[in-house]
Parts: C-alpha cells; structure tokens; sequence
C-alpha cells in the first residue's frame, strides 16, 4: 500500500497516511493561503486524499483528531528539520542518465562505506563526486552510505533518523542525493544504502500519534520495539517494505545493508525478513536488474542468508564479524569485550573455511552456545572486513586500526582481508591508513537528551577505563576531528598502502582462483604456536598459495605448497611496499626451509 505524498503532475497530490485508530484525519497545506483538506479511511486503516493546486516544493502537515499537527511519518523531504513541516517532492523530473546501468554482481564488489558528513570537507553530497574518481581508480565498484534519514540537526552517523524517506537536508536533499547516485553509475560505482528498520531515533520521533507502530511485547536495544507482529503490525511491515521499494524506485539504489536485524523483533509464520525480501525480488524483475539486500546481524543465523526455497529469509549477504573480531585480535592481542571469544589461529581458520567461527559451541564473552553452521554456504554471501564504523567508532578514542597496529599490521589487515572467499569491505579512509578517528556524534536540541546520550556513552565506554577520555558526543568538535584527511595517501607509506590496496584489488579481479568466490575450491591450515596461515585457492588451472604472519616475530618454517611451479607476485614485506625487506625466496619449493617477516603475508600463483 503506497503512502505518503505522491505527486500526480498538474499540481495535483494524493496523500495518503497510515493512521487505523485515529477518527479524523486531515492534511494541512501549508502554502500562502493554508488549506485544510479531511482525508477519507479505508478498512486497513489508510487515511487518502488527492489534493488540487499542490505544486512540488509546497509544504503539509498532517492535523490528528482536531488539534495535533504532525510531519508526514512518510515525509520525502524535510527542509527545515525533523520538528518542521514536509515538502512535497516531484521524482519522475529529474534527468537520470544511468539508463544502460545494469550493476555490479554481488560477487564482484568491493566494497566502500562512507559517512556523507566526514567524507569530505563540505560534507554534502555533491562535494563527494569528485571523489568518485579516486575510488574508481582505487578499484572500488561498490559505495555503501551510512544512513541519510533525516535526522536532528546536522551532525549524526544516520542511526538516529527520524524520517526514513527523507534524504538529509544538510546534506543536500533528494536532488543532490540523486545527482550523487547518477555520478556513482556513470563511475561504474553501485549504491548500498544503509537503512534502519528495527527502531526510530528519539528527537522528533512523532510515530505513535499517529498509530501503533511501537510495541511493549518486547524490549529494544534503542527504545520501544518496532511492532512487527503485534495487533496492526501489517501496517507497519507495509511502511518499511514500501520505504525499501522507494529507495530503488526513486533514487537507483542498488542495494540495501539492514542494520542490526537481530533487533527486529517478531514472532510469527510470516517473518518480516522474508516478506521483504520477496517484494525486493519481485521489484527486481520488474526494474530489470538483480538488486541486493545485505544483512548486518548478530545471531550467526545461517537462515538470514539461505534461499526462501529451503526456508531461509532470502537476504543476498551479511556481514560477518567472526572474521572481524578474528583478524582483529589476532592483530592487537585484544582479549575484552567480546574479543574475548576469539584470539586463535583456530578462529580464523576456521572463518575462511566455513564463515561463522561460531556455528553451535559455547562463547565465553555470551555464556551460552551460538550460532548456527555455514559451511554449505557460498563465500559471496559473507561481507568481511578489518574496519567498520561501530568497530571504530565503539571505542572510546574511536580509534581505528592505524593507531593500534604498526603500519606490518596493516597491510596484513589488507592482505587477509581481500585473499579471503568472501566479498571485501572498506572503511573509508582505510586503503591509506588514516589517522583521524571516527568519534560517535550528534547534534541534537533536546538538552536531557543530550545528557542521557552523554551518560550511556560514559557507561558504555566503562570497558575502556585508563584508556583515555571520552569526547563529548554533542560537540562540534568532536564531528570535526573525523573528517577525512584526504592529502594523506600521496605520502610516505600512505601511499604505498593505497597503492598496495590497490595491488590487491587489481588481483582479485584478473586471478581467477581469486575472482571466483568458491569455499569448496579452498584449503585453510595453520601452525598455531607459529600464528602462521597457508591459503590455497583455486579455479581450474589458476592457483594462488598465500602465507599469512600473524606473529610479532620472524617465523622459520618448512614451505608445504602443493606440487607446482609456485612463483611470487606479492610480498608485503618487500621494500617496494616500505618494508624491511623480504627473505622468502621468487620460487617456492615444498621441503624448503624458509623464514617470514613478522606481521606479514606473500601470495604465489602457479605459472
């Protein structure tokens, strides 16, 4: 059921507003002369009008039962914030040029995240398309935004939207996104946009005047839960399935990352998951071109990524953090949190062989058995990464990988990362090692907001005592010192870590046991005490043999490749990549006694 304000053309608009237990509804033009204009309901609960003399770029609200006015909850525009009146927006004028776009396969991305407001100096989205360039150069085929819902003032990560088809005014509104997504396609660059569909932000979260979207069945990670299966849920499914059918309607979005789906809540034969995914295929065949949905959950549910023919949801990938939180404590030697589950050689072996590293045994971070087993699934349904804005950014000094390991680290962060079965992520800024941190903030107007955000914060970061002082999330200050610091990647090993990135990038699209994302044509072993991980993967007569150096020190060892004429094409500790030089030899022979640099990793193919 379609909702919101539709312009029809001939300053004509249909509204039409979700509202079953309201008993009078009306839609309030805001234009020189107002006009107050009663909506009719229908069984379902769905208040509609079509309206005469509505021109895009008028301003509404919506009058409730007499006496409340309310923002359009299906807003696609809100130009003076989430406290102001809604914008009627005309999509079919604008002058797409992506017509022959057909996108980029899953199972080909690279994949880049980005925060609009940090990303650049001005922090809008037409500031972002000169670097578009860049990032092409760089072979990245796939940006990911993290969320441009209209949230309260102009400083936020997206999390907090309040209007989830309003695209950002601060960030320039519906046409400068479109621009932005046009460029993108033009670049070879498809979208992801990351969207939230398990909560709404607090300030300005109007929603429960105008229905029962929230409910007290359960108890959410950030307020009320959404209400996916209580009485009236089918409206508010109805609302989040036609705001992901909007994204790829009006703006050319090509794919979708859902955030924290463990946070939707539901109980019922006919999960949300599923339902979603089904009006996304059937919106895929009908546009003409495969679009995506990408999970980022916590449960380690092989039944997220399965086909909806053998019970699955249907969701085409998810992010997985095992292979975070393995490679990440391998590389800092962190063991807190929820770290404390993994620091093995075992985990991340296990991670490239099957995905999840917990697939139905005991976490100690949990206290309980978790997950469930991925063996059987393809490697292209598994988004895996060194760095993601909550792993930076939930840490107290937001710190990212480049001020917690040395400069070895990182380009073994690179190199575990992209000789994985799995799709690639970036963080923005990563490919050059960059220094800023990635602070969490926000710019709210609600003062005891404000300080209940400032004492969670405080709590939160409790787990990080001595390590150093939290930064005010409310400052400008803080948002400030997040902005990219783009000269960066012309200098010194910043360079040679762009450059190696892009080394990596390249081999992965031209090696085919690199290209083709196939667990069963991969073999994973490792020396546990040694932290050294051999890799072998193949794709008919193309076979890459990789060494990965997870130790602080040199490791002498005896190579163990399989028969063939095994030559290198890529030592990280080579002076080329400013290290300290390599000792491995250009040809690899089984039985040879060889020792590696420490914090380092090689890659030979067999000619």
């Amino acid at each position: 059921m379609r909702i919101g304000s539709h312009y029809l053309g001939n300053d004509r608009c249909e509204f039409s507003l979700w509202a079953p237990t309201l008993q009078e509804v009306a839609v309030q033009i805001l234009s020189s002369e107002r006009r107050l204009i009663p909506m009719q309901q229908d069984e379902e609960g769905y208040w509609k009008v079509t309206v005469e003399g509505v021109a895009p770029g008028t301003l509404y609200n919506y009058e409730l039962e007499g006496n409340i006015e309310r923002a359009d909850p299906a807003s696609h525009f809100q130009p003076q914030g989430v406290h102001g009146p809604s914008e009627v927006v005309e999509h079919s004028t604008f002058a797409w040029t992506d017509k022959s776009w057909s996108g980029v396969p899953l199972e080909e991305m690279i994949i880049y995240e980005l925060h609009v407001g940090t990303f650049t100096d001005a922090g809008t989205f037409e500031s972002m398309i000169p670097r578009l360039k860049d990032l092409r150069e760089l072979g990245i085929n796939a940006i990911e935004i993290m969320p441009v819902a209209q949230f309260p003032g102009e400083r936020n990560w997206g999390y907090d939207g309040v209007f989830p088809f309003a695209v950002q005014n601060s960030y320039g509104g519906p046409e400068a996104f479109k621009k932005s997504i046009d460029a993108c396609h033009q670049h070879g660059i498809s979208v992801i946009l990351d969207v939230v569909f398990n909560h709404i932000g607090p300030e300005g979260n109007y929603f429960a005047d105008f229905g029962p979207y929230f409910t007290k069945k359960y108890s959410g990670d950030w307020g009320d839960a959404m209400n996916f299966d209580g009485q009236y849920s089918d409206g508010v499914r109805n609302y989040f399935i036609e705001n992901a059918l909007y994204w790829f309607e009006n703006y050319h979005i090509d794919g979708l990352r859902l955030d924290a789906i463990q946070a939707i809540l539901e109980f019922g034969a006919r999960p949300f998951l599923r339902e979603l995914s089904d009006a996304v295929a059937e919106i895929s065949q009908k546009i003409g071109r495969k679009l995506y949905l990408i999970a980022e959950s916590d449960l380690n549910d092989v039944r997220t990524i399965r086909s909806r023919e053998i019970g699955g949801y249907g969701i085409d990938a998810q992010w997985n953090d095992d292979f975070h939180h393995s490679l990440h404590t391998l590389l800092t030697g962190e063991n807190d949190r929820y770290y404390q589950d993994f620091g093995k050689l075992a985990h991340i072996e296990k991670s490239y062989r099957e995905g999840f590293v917990y697939s139905g045994q005991y976490a100690p971070h949990r206290k309980r058995r978790h997950g469930s087993s991925s063996v059987e699934e393809p490697g292209y349904k598994f988004v895996v990464f060194s760095q993601t804005h909550d792993q930076i950014g939930n840490r107290v000094l937001a710190e990212r990988l480049s001020q917690l390991v040395a400069f070895e680290g990182l380009k073994l962060a690179a190199g575990a990362v992209f000789l994985s079965a799995f799709v690639p992520f970036l963080f923005m800024g990563e490919e050059y090692g960059e220094s800023a941190p990635f602070f969490y903030f926000i710019s709210h107007s609600d003062e005891p907001l404000i300080e209940i955000i400032r004492k969670s914060k405080a709590e939160e970061f409790k787990a990080f005592t001595g390590r150093g002082e939290m930064q005010d999330p409310q400052s400008p200050d803080t948002f400030n010192k997040c902005k990219l610091n783009w000269e960066l990647r012309t200098e010194g090993k910043h360079q040679a870590l762009w450059e190696l990135h892009r080394q990596l990038i390249q081999m992965r699209q031209t090696i085919p046991a690199l290209k083709k994302l196939d667990k069963k044509c991969l073999e994973v072993s490792g020396i546990e005490d040694d932290k050294i991980l051999f890799l072998r993967r193949w794709n008919d007569d193309s076979q890459i043999f990789a060494i990965l150096n997870f130790n602080l020190e040199d490791v002498t060892f005896t190579a163990a490749p399989p028969v063939g004429n095994w030559q290198k094409i890529l030592d990280s500790s080579e002076r080329k990549w400013m290290g300290s030089g390599t000792s491995l030899p250009d040809n690899l022979e089984a039985g040879k006694q060889v020792t590696m640099k420490p914090q380092s990793f090689v890659v030979y193919e067999v000619k």
